[in-house]
């Protein structure tokens, strides 16, 4: 592929303007520039035959380049088109489940409450939830009473910690636990919900869970309700 050509200079010397309007050297072109080539060529000095044929291997190269690429989009096109199909078919799958969302953060727009899932890999002596506002400000700590090792669910009322409903905004949530030697020990946290219904964008496919999008890649896992314990 040949871009914005003006002048085409042979092997003679002599120049050829190509049209400024075209940004890629076509097929047509091509030979017609090359019958102009042999038409302007020096009659005692013409183009010798190999000169000749490496040009047309040339061409010939190229225009295959381009006929494989041109395939390969197609290919690639038609290979993403159908696994976002299977991908849709599998998704709606997920309607009427609960899962776990690897993500830290809270859209809050009134929900009437909010589900966690923590798990401890050791026995605890103390795990608290902590909620923070778009500033980094505390705004709530949930103190988790469940401390042996396992995991757990514990939902949180989206009251701050002077007992008032929080503004609808985004907040981000995490865990600290303390081990029972006084050392943090690496607990896990995990929003939970039911997803109510699944959603087709732009971007791929997306959950609905509370009444709040999420994508696909935010599932963690896809739970049975009575496999936590409360």
């Amino acid at each position: 592929m040949v871009e914005h050509l003006s002048n085409i200079r042979f092997m003679d010397g002599t120049t050829q303007t190509a049209n400024k309007g075209k940004s890629v050297l076509g097929k047509d072109d091509f030979f017609k520039l090359m019958l102009q080539q042999m038409k302007y060529q020096d009659p005692l000095n013409p183009m010798e035959s190999d000169e000749y044929a490496a040009q047309l291997a040339q061409f010939s190269s190229l225009e295959q380049l381009q006929n494989m690429s041109k395939a390969l989009d197609k290919s690639i096109n038609a290979d993403f088109q159908l696994a976002q199909s299977i991908n849709n078919t599998m998704s709606t799958s997920l309607i009427g489940k609960e899962v776990k969302l690897q993500n830290s953060n809270i859209n809050y727009d009134k929900q009437s409450k909010i589900d966690f899932a923590y798990v401890l890999p050791a026995d605890a002596k103390s795990v608290n939830i902590e909620i923070k506002n778009s500033s980094g400000q505390l705004i709530k700590t949930i103190k988790g009473d469940k401390t042996l090792a396992g995991e757990y669910k514990i939902s949180w009322d989206c009251l701050d910690n002077n007992g008032n409903k929080i503004a609808a905004g985004n907040y981000s949530v995490s865990i600290k636990a303390t081990a029972l030697n006084g050392e943090a020990t690496d607990a896990q946290l995990y929003q939970v919900g039911l997803v109510d219904a699944l959603r087709f964008t732009d971007h791929g496919s997306v959950v609905v869970i509370g009444g709040k999008e999420y994508s696909l890649s935010d599932i963690y896992e896809i739970i049975q309700p009575s496999s936590i314990g409360g």
